[in-house]
């Protein structure tokens, strides 16, 4: 599923393809399933001759700031991504396999005519993506009930430590839940919590202190260093857990550590026990 960096990747090229530009044409898909509780035709009525001023993002979400309301609103599910014919899709680990000649590729929902000649396009395969049209999308939810943002407005140390102190749930679990971090999803907790060597079952009430500033620090950090990454997973750090999460069988390792699989909070979790206590 897009994480943080990939949706502000997704948010960027937004901006860099529209940001002040009006949308000539919009042609919408007819699913009502990804087109969540807005027709087509409301949909191509409110975008049609609007005025790109802002492209903003919240965790997983983001929204496009028109010179009218009602915004779209968007959230990628497990294979959205916005395209332009000069810009590859992102390469996720769940992505679908789209032949990069076709235009518009096939599963485009989205496909949006720029008065400065881009083409911009969101497909989604599997269709757990969702456009809404929102009159106000920060102050609606489901934007408005999210946590911090660690790219946006991470924390202090001591607000951190306060958050986390008061739960009893999996430090995991913790970092899953949208509510209380918006944006990490499974392989950013799973690579903070490597890099910051605390097992993922552990009670966020019981981490010690100096555990507690790791994971902070960690966090920042990864998220920080995917966004510089434009969210390419060739460029992250070689050293990263996220190169060898995905193979989930008995001889994964790094650095000669072995690397095992359990279910936390209903997700795959990669750790490596001897070095995560």
């Amino acid at each position: 599923m897009p994480e943080l960096p990939e949706v502000e990747s997704a948010r960027r090229l937004i901006e860099r393809a529209a940001g002040g530009h009006q949308l000539v044409k919009v042609w919408c898909a007819r699913d009502s399933i990804v087109f969540d509780g807005v027709s087509a035709a409301r949909m191509r009525l409110a975008l049609t001759g609007r005025t790109v001023h802002a492209v903003q993002r919240r965790g997983k979400y983001l929204w496009v700031e028109l010179d009218q309301r009602p915004w779209p609103c968007f959230h990628l599910g497990m294979t959205g991504h916005f395209q332009t014919r000069d810009t590859e899709p992102l390469k996720l680990a769940s992505s679908p396999t789209i032949d990069e000649n076709d235009w518009p590729p096939r599963f485009t929902k989205l496909h949006l005519s720029i008065s400065n000649g881009i083409e911009l396009v969101m497909t989604n395969k599997r269709r757990l993506g969702r456009i809404r049209l929102q009159e106000n999308p920060p102050g609606e939810p489901p934007i408005n009930q999210l946590g911090f943002d660690p790219l946006l407005d991470l924390p202090s140390l001591g607000q951190f430590s306060a958050l986390l102190t008061r739960r009893s749930t999996a430090i995991k679990t913790l970092l899953l839940d949208q509510r209380f971090a918006a944006g990490v999803g499974n392989w950013i907790a799973d690579e903070v919590l490597y890099q910051a060597r605390v097992a993922p079952s552990r009670k966020a009430s019981q981490l010690s202190d100096a555990e507690v500033r790791r994971i902070r620090l960690r966090l920042k950090h990864i998220v920080e260093a995917a966004v510089r990454a434009d969210a390419k997973a060739s460029n992250f750090p070689r050293t990263w857990l996220f190169h060898r999460r995905w193979r989930r069988d008995t001889n994964a390792t790094l650095g000669g550590h072995r690397i095992e699989f359990l279910t936390i909070g209903g997700r795959t979790t990669a750790w490596l026990p001897e070095l995560q206590k």
